[in-house]
């Protein structure tokens, strides 16, 4: 069994984010953050501490992927998500955020464990290709149209 000051320097020295929160009514406070959050997001730990942890969405909260990120939370459930987050400048960058419900039976309460790795390269380049997919799938259809009436024009003279 690992003991509490390993576990600690582990979770310190990974390179994703790792929060936890507690369940307090309809709000899940953060407890929690390790350095690699605070990196990610550029928020030290004493700004964010006992707050809900929608505060990085910012005003951007109609994003297909809360609504999962949404259920899990009520239904004490888990997801794995790719969402649009806001760093302290208001960068914004995509979050990859492996969500996971634990219930003490210590002290009863429910707390949520959040994975977070910036995955902003990965969806940019996701993104051009489907840009490229795109135009090649309109120029597909402009020479098809362009051959088409290159043949007519043959067949009418």
């Amino acid at each position: 069994m690992i003991n509490a000051h390993l576990m600690q320097l582990v979770i310190n020295a990974s390179n994703d984010g790792i929060v936890v929160a507690e369940k307090e009514g309809e709000d899940n406070i953060l407890i929690y953050v390790n350095p690699a959050f605070e990196r990610l997001t550029g928020y030290g730990r004493d700004e964010i501490l006992y707050q809900d942890c929608r505060f990085l969405q910012s005003g951007d909260r109609d994003q297909p992927s809360l609504e999962s990120i949404r259920m899990a939370l009520k239904e004490g459930g888990s997801c794995r998500q790719i969402l649009r987050n806001y760093r302290k400048d208001g960068t914004p960058f995509w979050n990859e955020l492996s969500l996971s419900t634990v219930k003490s039976e210590a002290d009863g309460h429910t707390y949520f464990v959040g994975v977070q790795k910036d995955v902003t390269v990965q969806v940019r380049a996701q993104q051009r290709i489907t840009q490229l997919e795109a135009e090649l799938a309109e120029a597909r259809q402009t020479i098809a149209r362009l051959n088409a009436t290159n043949g007519e024009n043959k067949t009418a003279n």
